[in-house]
């Protein structure tokens, strides 16, 4: 799938300082950029960082009282959408570096106050069953509702209430499985698909030995996403941070599949 992207932001800022973007599709397994561009307003300081796992790069700039930013690209999706019935756990034991710390629990993702839980629910399960059922019970008993969250919102209080956005379904689903012992992380994505249309945050677990994207609200399936970025949890992929007070005056994303 071919994907067609475009992303404004307009920020106010309330004192001249660091901002880090994540915005951009990633050079990563499983699709290829086919032409971007990045236009930035006046700054201070502009440098480019790997990000979390060497997938894409992070932006680090200066900005006096205003970041604006227009990012546009085409970027071709060539990985296949996973069969998850067909794909097996790993053993705890032959796991590679970079999967372990996915089984630790994290500031959005609390999984050991679900090992409990995840073990009556999906212990009769293994491998890529298991994260599928995990994925069914998320969307039979989440409501997706706008603005239903905060900044603030962990995966027991989206566990609690039983309504969220895309990334309360995203920690809850990285939360369940790190929880059943299947590493999970964040990845932030662009995608066709997604209502409201915005960054979209989903899961990717750890089987068979490579990572897999799901998502857990159904908008879009892994054929369909443009990788961004990974993390253990929102904090890691956050499309903007700022050390300063930030106010948006703009912010559009608009993805499309560019047909033949």
């Amino acid at each position: 799938m071919r994907l067609s992207i475009d992303v404004a932001l307009d920020y106010a800022l309330s004192a001249p300082g660091p901002a880090i973007l994540s915005i951009e599709a990633a050079g990563a397994l499983g699709q290829e950029i086919l032409q971007a561009r990045i236009d930035l307003g006046p700054l201070e300081h502009f440098a480019r960082v790997p990000g979390e796992e060497g997938i894409g790069e992070k932006i680090v700039v200066r900005a006096a009282d205003h970041l604006t930013c227009s990012y546009r690209a085409e970027v071709e999706v060539t990985r296949p959408r996973p069969d998850f019935a067909s794909l097996s756990d790993v053993p705890f034991d032959q796991l590679p570096g970079d999967a372990l710390r996915y089984l630790l629990p994290s500031r959005y993702c609390p999984s050991d106050r679900f090992v409990t839980f995840a073990g009556q629910q999906f212990g009769g399960l293994t491998g890529g069953a298991r994260v599928a059922a995990i994925r069914d019970w998320i969307a039979g008993h989440l409501t997706y509702v706008s603005g239903s969250s905060t900044i603030d919102t962990t995966a027991i209080d989206s566990f609690i209430d039983r309504q969220g956005v895309c990334r309360d379904y995203a920690h809850l689903m990285i939360t369940l499985c790190r929880a059943a012992q299947v590493p999970a992380r964040i990845a932030s994505v662009f995608a066709p698909g997604v209502t409201p249309p915005d960054f979209h945050a989903v899961t990717e677990v750890y089987l068979d030995g490579a990572w897999h994207l799901i998502d857990a609200t159904g908008m879009a399936h892994a054929d369909q996403m443009a990788l961004i970025a990974v993390g253990r949890d929102a904090l890691d992929v956050a499309f903007l941070t700022t050390m300063t007070n930030a106010t948006m005056q703009r912010q559009s994303v608009a993805v499309s599949e560019i047909s033949g």
